[in-house]
């Protein structure tokens, strides 16, 4: 394969760094370390720095403050959006210091962390204010030397005239940023990248691995009381009465108040936004000295909960979600050619229905947030995915003018689509709005898993219709709790394939809170869709990769403007995956899984090895090859890459959130299972280098990643999965009836 790609391999952590006693081997150089006159490096973030415009400060000494506009959790957005910067104002990454931008909608646009858009979006813009300050900074230079602005070059934060002479960008700061704004500015060519393109390591990582002050649970001010609030223990109950008399008695316990009037407010269609997703009951908040003091002064509050819509179990949510699938009530989201009659004519038909269950999200860092409000300002502090609508939402929550918010976002431990919605930024609102005190609310775990805002349950029925060897209809049927698939997911492969094809979805409005969970609704439809064509290729007796691509070759040169995928790069990463991961030429014992998907703009294809140790399977290695564009950090798109595989194995593998009465059974992760360290496989990646804009990686190689696993399991013990998680299954999970075949 002449695709050029860049390849990464990275095994379990727990495989190759602990030694075979359990120890673990940390390497130093001792003559390094006992140099006697070894100069201490300038701490950057200590240098008087000059503003230049909202993005970038320079020091004399030429070093460089670029500020991150977008909320940081975990993706590597707080790195990669200032490389751009940097690459067009052309001064060393090394010299370049980045601090988190606060919410300001004045000079940001989209401060926002949600569908892995962020660099996709801040692609020209930010190399544009790149580009800007350094023309700036050459015309400053250039009017000192009395020469034409074009004759001079950059690199590096230095100056040259054509003469030879030399001007560092501290030296001209002041007065560029006095002139005046150049419209046009040129971009470099790609062939000129300096950072862009090479690996920088997390901008936060020597704080995060020292344990420095950098998330939300972090921030303090002097003053700082905590907050702990009692919600509803079941999804449909609501507070009608307590005593707290207990409570207050507990040591460091400052107050207990009942909050929720404001809220309800946020909750009424009129003033609400779609971040807004939270219980209308009252809630019982201890206010105290400190988090354990007020977490175990919350546990002694007796309250009386009455019931006010119906208390749903698992099992009633399965009837209601399969009887949308049998009833008639849809919503068409698209629809191509005439399905019944292909369906009529068809000389073979294959229907299958696949189910999810809720999922919770699981951030290592619980919801926290911080809030000081006075009658001259609203200061909010900590994580949160949503800074604009969050502030917008506290401003009209509490009658105030949105200009009086000042709303700084920390790192976040985690979002995974959670702290999309604020309910825990309007509850330290309305708190820190009675108390009239600096006030940080803390959920502990068990608040984070059973009041939290969840992965919805969904099912999906899928038909294909085949004759005279040849695909002729394909229904997708979408049963949700609470809402359905976004409008682009219908213009997904196999879209524009089929010339029968037909898209339809239904919901039940669901008591329980319900949002985005890492790649939206993909997140279950990739692993149905792709399990769904494997077998289609078996009943029709056909190569499942060949299947794929045949189908491709129907959308390439169409004319239908609906289609969100491209064949030529989906065709591309599939070949790609069969070259890199041996497909089909492993050696015997090793069972091979494929599935490729396009979403968040990404065309990702994956292959899964699994192996039989113990007499159960186990995923040995994921081959996955990824065309997300130009990668603007490959070492941070591996991170996210694998990451996403790992989280997609693990939630297709073991996540599963039962509802009984209303409420979660699972609590804390002594009953919720997650992957473990020692069952993430070795992961191979492959970023196939072009010269197109960069797009998403935070979402798009979850989606595929359990249904590779799940073709591979198929052809380890001869079973098909249609539910997820597979553990659920242990049964299935049995080799007695796998097949000869090796591949899945």
């Amino acid at each position: 394969m002449s695709t050029p790609s860049i390849t990464f391999s990275r095994r379990s952590f727990i495989r190759t760094s602990s030694l075979a006693s359990g120890g673990l081997l940390i390497g130093f150089n001792l003559f390094t370390a006992c140099k006697p006159k070894v100069t201490p490096p300038v701490d950057i973030s200590q240098l008087n720095f000059n503003d230049f415009n909202a993005f970038i400060k320079i020091a004399d000494n030429g070093a460089v403050t670029i500020f991150a506009p977008n909320p940081e959790i975990g993706q590597g957005v707080k790195t990669s959006m200032p490389m751009l910067i940097a690459e067009e104002l052309d001064v060393a990454w090394d010299n370049v210091y980045v601090q988190q931008g606060d919410l300001d909608t004045n000079n940001y646009t989209r401060q926002l962390a949600g569908g892995s858009q962020s660099i996709r979006f801040g692609w020209e813009p930010l190399r544009q204010t790149g580009a800007t300050a350094r023309q700036m900074l050459v015309n400053a230079a250039a009017i000192k030397w009395g020469v034409d602005p074009s004759e001079c070059t950059t690199s590096e934060g230095v100056i040259t005239n054509a003469s030879g002479d030399t001007l560092g960008y501290g030296d001209v700061v002041k007065e560029a940023a006095l002139l005046e704004v150049p419209e046009n500015v040129t971009l470099k060519a790609s062939k000129d990248f300096k950072i862009i393109g090479s690996d920088a390591k997390n901008v936060d990582l020597e704080k995060i691995i020292t344990g420095k002050p950098l998330f939300g649970l972090d921030y303090k001010v002097d003053g700082m009381v905590y907050a702990a609030v009692l919600r509803p223990p079941a999804f449909g109950k609501v507070l009608e009465s307590y005593d707290a008399t207990e409570a207050k008695a507990m040591p460091g316990v400052i107050d207990v108040i009942k909050i929720g009037e404001k809220a309800k407010e946020l909750t009424k269609e009129e003033n609400s936004n779609w971040t807004v997703a939270m219980s209308t009951s009252d809630k019982v908040v201890v206010i105290a000295k400190t988090t354990w003091e007020a977490l175990k002064a919350k546990e002694a509050i007796k309250a009386n909960w009455v019931t006010e819509t119906p208390l749903e179990s698992t099992q009633d949510q399965d009837q209601k979600l399969l009887a949308l699938l049998d009833g008639n009530k849809f919503n068409t989201l698209r629809k191509d050619g005439d399905i019944k009659k292909a369906f009529a004519q068809a000389e073979m038909v294959l229907e299958r229905t696949y189910e999810s269950p809720f999922l919770p999200h699981n951030c290592m860092e619980p919801m926290n947030f911080f809030a000081n409000i006075t009658d001259e300002k609203i200061h909010l502090v900590g994580p949160v995915q949503t800074p604009e609508f969050a502030a917008n939402a506290v401003a009209g929550m509490l009658g105030r003018d949105v200009n009086e918010v000042h709303l700084e976002m920390t790192r976040m431990g985690g979002g995974f689509g959670r702290r999309l919605y604020g309910d825990f930024v309007y509850e330290v609102a309305e708190i820190a709005n009675v108390i009239r005190k600096p006030v940080k609310v803390i959920f502990s775990r068990e608040d984070d898993m059973t009041a939290g805002t969840y992965r919805p349950a969904i099912k999906y029925r899928i038909k294909a219709a085949v004759k005279d060897g040849q695909v002729t209809a394909y229904h997708l049927k979408e049963a949700a709790a609470n809402g359905n698939m976004y409008g682009l997911i219908p213009n997904f492969f196999p879209a524009g394939a089929v010339e029968n094809y037909q898209v339809d979805v239904a919901n039940y409005n669901s008591s329980i809170t319900t949002g985005a969970w890492r790649a939206p609704y993909t997140n279950f439809l990739a692993f149905a869709e792709q399990s769904f064509f494997d077998e289609l290729a078996e009943t029709m007796k056909v190569d499942r990769i060949q299947l794929r691509l045949d189908l491709l070759q129907k959308v390439k040169g169409t004319t239908d403007k609906r289609i969100e995928y491209s064949p030529e790069r989906m065709e591309n990463i599939i070949k790609v995956a069969v070259e890199k991961s041996g497909w089909g030429k492993k050696e015997s014992g090793i069972y091979q899984g494929f599935a490729a998907y396009y979403c968040h703009n990404t065309h990702v294809a994956e292959v899964a090895d699994v192996i039989i140790e113990n007499g159960m399977p186990v995923v040995k290695k994921v081959t996955c090859v990824v065309d997300c564009g130009i990668v603007v950090n490959p070492l941070g798109a591996k991170n996210q890459i694998e990451g996403g595989i790992i989280d997609g194995i693990g939630h297709a593998m073991y996540g599963d959130l039962v509802f009984e009465d209303g409420a979660p059974q699972s609590q804390n992760y002594n009953n919720y299972r997650l992957i473990r360290m020692m069952e993430v496989p070795e992961i191979e990646t492959h970023l196939i280098q072009n010269e197109l804009s960069p797009t998403g990686l935070g979402e798009p190689t979850l989606p595929p990643a359990g249904a590779a696993v799940a073709n591979a399991l198929k052809a380890a013990t001869g079973n098909r999965f249609t539910q997820q998680p597979f553990s659920k299954f242990p049964e299935m999970m049995q080799t007695k009836s796998a097949p000869k075949t090796i591949i899945g």
